[in-house]
């Protein structure tokens, strides 16, 4: 995925696609014949590209949150 690769941002391929599918659904690009391409095109609009970062960037800080959790409530 170019948008994760422009972001600096590296993934397992789990999370890569789980984040990939959430992106289709936020952005309502479910369906869309082209869905990779749907969501490139989408990146290229300053909006878009805007709005696509700030998804990408709580999702990982949700990612984040959940894996300090975890870690907290093991000690």
């Amino acid at each position: 995925m170019n948008i994760l690769s422009d972001m600096l941002v590296r993934l397992s391929g789990t999370e890569t696609e789980q984040l990939y599918n959430e992106l289709l659904i936020y952005f309502g690009l479910v369906g869309a014949i082209d869905q990779c391409q749907a969501l490139e095109t989408a990146w290229k609009d300053p909006y878009n590209k805007q709005e696509i970062e700030k998804f990408i960037k709580a999702w990982l800080g949700r990612k984040q949150r959940k894996k300090t959790e975890a870690i907290a409530g093991i000690i």
